[in-house]
């Protein structure tokens, strides 16, 4: 097949939501029909005792939450698709934002009961700062929820971004009768099944009788004249304006029971964008192009605890990557041959020869890759927009055990480079602080330090406010400012100086008092 049929064929999308919301169990019963499981485990239950296939570690298990973006391909009605599954949980946001620039359109799960949270209307402004294509999946209709229009209301108030329905519920909770499906006029019925699959019924024609023998005569009456409602207020649907980020379609249905989650699927694969141009420090490049790049945009370290190995997820942009080729490393300025490529499903993988825009694929480090690392096939650019956000909460790690520094020192570094947290270390002293966006960090990176590192260590709370990334055009004035601060001063993991405040009125004041040093709250500038 040529490069362009390729691209054509794919579509790399993520999964994002606020916790509980339901967006591990969709993913679950997208691998259903993509034929890649066999049987859906639902991430919390007991009755079902398969774990969700994407949340593999340890913690995750213990906890019934997910903590690091699984990466899962798979293929369906002769299309090739890239799920990436992020942390719902707002600790864990940072991952999140930085698995938003490697996908090309996102599907956001709503709680029907809960309407639009805090964390999803965050997640939303990383999907406007890049204008992603937004669809909504409203979820557990099997439970009494809110109204549908007053959902619809709240999404286009809070996310700000415009709806329009292409299915639509027939009652909710107990009466939960199914689905009406607007885009390809179809009526599904409601089964309670939460593993296997049910066929949707044809009704090319909504005021047919046959929807009330199926439904009940008043639950159709309902529905028609929701339908006329929707036909009055809404536009009709502008694919471009989907694809620009203008306009949100929005499907119903209950992810656990399995149902809505095929038309959405179906609707996906027909609206959804192939791989995208991409922004570069040079110039933008073209998922046709025949020459190879790509960009790092996350890295995980220990997938298998009895193998000490780390894996940096490698998105392609254009070309075709080859295993066992030598590509070019731009921020090292060397070349570099990566003999050992994989495709992942969840936790099984299976090795890659080749890949093309828009796969994700696994790659074996040694420690070379960085987020954020471009790799071409000898063109000097840099793939941009994978920044680091300055962090919300600082702890100094204090070594319990100094028989065991090294290890320490290790595990501290892998974790920071797979983008766990961040680590500044003070100029003076040389004391280390770990900067996270949420507390439940800290329990992740004792738990791995201690598991995977056999490292102890404690955190103790420190008086910061944000660390701040300093710059200025006149070296002398950053040098004085360097000296006159030195108490303050810390370097991040790439060396870059940091400047870290206590309070915010007090970095306002130092903001005044040096007009020549500007103050970056994220890493890229």
């Amino acid at each position: 097949m040529s490069l362009e049929q390729e691209i054509a064929k794919r579509r790399t999308f993520g999964i994002i939501s606020h916790p509980d919301a339901g967006k591990t169990t969709l993913t679950e019963k997208l691998l259903l029909f993509g034929g890649a499981i066999q049987k859906a485990g639902a991430v919390k239950s007991s009755k079902i005792k398969d774990h969700a296939r994407s949340d593999w570690m340890e913690i995750e298990k213990q906890r019934g939450i997910s903590v690091a973006t699984s990466v899962m391909g798979f293929n369906y009605k002769d299309v090739k698709i890239n799920l990436l599954d992020t942390p719902g949980h707002q600790d864990f946001a940072e991952d999140t934002y930085r698995t938003l620039t490697a996908v090309d359109s996102v599907i956001m799960v709503i709680d029907c009961v809960k309407g639009v949270e805090i964390q999803t209307e965050k997640l939303m402004e990383v999907c406007r700062m890049r204008s992603t294509p937004v669809i909504c999946f409203i979820n557990k209709l099997d439970r009494e929820g809110r109204d549908p229009f007053e959902l619809l209301d709240e999404i286009e108030e809070k996310l700000n971004i415009k709806v329009r329905p292409l299915s639509w519920p027939i009652n909710m909770g107990k009466n939960f009768k199914g689905v009406y499906n607007i885009y390809e006029k179809s009526l599904h019925l409601f089964t309670s099944s939460k593993t296997t699959i049910a066929e949707g019924i044809e009704v090319k024609d909504i005021t047919d009788t046959l929807v009330d023998d199926y439904v009940g005569e008043n639950n159709a009456k309902q529905l028609r004249a929701d339908i006329e409602l929707i036909e009055g207020v809404y536009p009709e649907f502008d694919v471009n304006a989907y694809l620009n980020g203008r306009v949100a379609p929005v499907f119903f249905g209950s992810a656990v029971n399995n149902f809505g989650v095929k038309e959405l699927l179906d609707a996906f694969i027909r609206l959804a964008p192939q791989p995208i141009p991409r922004e570069t420090s040079v110039r933008i490049v073209e998922p046709e192009e025949k020459k190879f790049s790509g960009f790092i945009f996350k890295i995980h370290a220990n997938m298998d605890p009895k193998h000490r190995n780390r894996i940096a997820f490698l998105r392609i942009c254009s070309g075709k990557f080859e295993r066992g080729s030598n590509y070019f490393h731009v921020r090292q300025d060397k070349s570099v041959r990566f003999s050992n490529a994989t495709a992942f499903m969840a936790q099984d993988r299976e090795t890659v020869e080749e890949a093309w825009p828009g796969d994700i694929v696994g790659i074996f480090d040694t420690g070379n890759l960085k987020i954020g690392d471009t790799l071409t096939e000898g063109e000097k650019l840099m793939y941009t927009g994978i920044p680091s956000f300055s962090p919300e909460i600082f702890k100094e790690v204090v070594n319990m055990d100094a028989m065991k520094t090294k290890q320490l020192e290790k595990g501290l570094l892998q974790l920071m480079e797979e983008g766990v947290a961040q680590l500044f270390t003070y100029e003076l002293g040389k004391r280390k602080v770990v900067g996270v966006v949420g507390a439940l960090q800290f329990e992740v990176i004792q738990f791995r330090l201690k598991n995977e590192y056999n490292a102890t260590a404690q955190f103790v709370p420190q008086n910061i406010y944000k660390a701040c990334w300093i710059s200025s055009k006149n070296p002398q004035k950053l040098a004085e400012f360097v000296d006159s601060k030195q108490r303050h001063i810390a370097r991040d993991k790439d060396n870059k100086l940091v400047f870290m405040a206590e309070s915010r009125g007090w970095l306002q004041m130092v903001q005044d008092n040096f007009p020549d040093i500007e103050f970056h709250f994220t890493s890229e500038f």
